[in-house]
């Protein structure tokens, strides 16, 4: 019995399940201008899934990759939701190095 596809599956969905805390909690400790950083390390996931030789840790690194740049699509839409009220805001956000020069970018959108 070859369990492959089912072991991808079910870790596919669990990790594209995390993506979901990790976009609201990712923007109300950190804020939206961390979407460069979140999809560079995105990128470089997928790119690192490459050189991985068995086929189950590439794929998974494939998703865990994707899922992060995913995410970074959705940090700003999440800044918009805290503002209409849905999330919670707090206060003391962390913000990025290169933080002004972020802001003139226009943050991707899916």
């Amino acid at each position: 019995m070859n369990t492959f596809g089912l072991i991808l599956a079910v870790s596919t969905l669990l990790i594209i399940g995390l993506g979901f805390p990790l976009v609201i909690l990712g923007e109300c400790y950190l804020g939206y201008l961390w979407w460069p950083y979140m999809m560079g390390a995105g990128i470089l996931i997928i790119l690192a899934s490459l050189l991985i030789l068995p086929d189950g840790l590439s794929a998974v690194a494939g998703v865990v990759g994707a899922t992060l740049a995913w995410g970074s699509t959705e940090l700003e839409e999440q800044a918009r939701r805290v503002k209409a009220g849905w999330f919670r805001q707090h206060p003391n956000k962390v913000r990025p190095p290169f933080a002004a020069t972020i802001q003139r970018w226009k943050a991707p959108r899916l």
